[in-house]
């Protein structure tokens, strides 16, 4: 379960960093996107995905700094895999989705790090809890369509993610990385 929940986290995150990368294009295309959260329980990887999230998303390569991104996700949607696992950690104890519906991403700054490589700064709020984060993303354009693609590390326990007896960290790890592969269609 801790894995679950962290898993979740982590696609949010992802998902968040993706959308604050986003050229000025259309909405996300939900079907060629992905936000995965992995956690370790038990030094085994254990991996989700978030299966439904939106995004807002400005970005141009010749202005990066102006670019912004805002982006949700529904916590309820992580999924492991597996009904049980997946209602246990939208439970109190993990996620607490009825209590906290959303995790968001919102972006402060974007700046340019080497060849179709950015640095996107923001903050990230999980069950009610907010931190600064600064992640890489890399950043393609084919095929009519962007593509942000990142990954970022968060810790779990500093978002109230595994409570009580889930805050021991012997059976599911503290830090939980969230990658994010967002598809952005350009605008016609």
């Amino acid at each position: 379960m801790k894995a679950s929940f962290y898993r979740y986290m982590i696609a949010a995150f992802a998902a968040a960093s993706m959308a604050a990368t986003g050229i000025a294009f259309a909405q996300v295309d939900a079907a060629k996107s992905t936000i995965t959260a992995t956690s370790k329980q038990m030094n085994v990887p254990v991996e989700g995905a978030f299966k439904k999230f939106d995004a807002k998303v400005s970005f141009d390569p010749a202005k990066p700094s102006a670019g912004s991104a805002q982006l949700n996700v529904d916590i309820g949607s992580y999924d492991l895999g597996d009904d049980s696992y997946n209602e246990q950690v939208r439970g109190k104890d993990w996620f607490d989705a009825k209590t906290y519906p959303r995790a968001t991403f919102t972006s402060s700054s974007i700046a340019p790090a080497g060849a179709n490589k950015y640095t996107v700064t923001g903050t990230l709020t999980i069950k009610g809890k907010s931190q600064n984060v600064s992640f890489p993303m890399t950043v393609t354009s084919q095929a009519g369509a962007q593509t942000f693609d990142g990954a970022l590390p968060i810790s779990r326990l500093k978002f109230d993610v595994g409570t009580g007896e889930w805050k021991d960290t012997s059976t599911v790890a503290d830090e939980v990385t969230i990658k994010f592969h967002i598809v952005v269609p350009k605008k016609s």
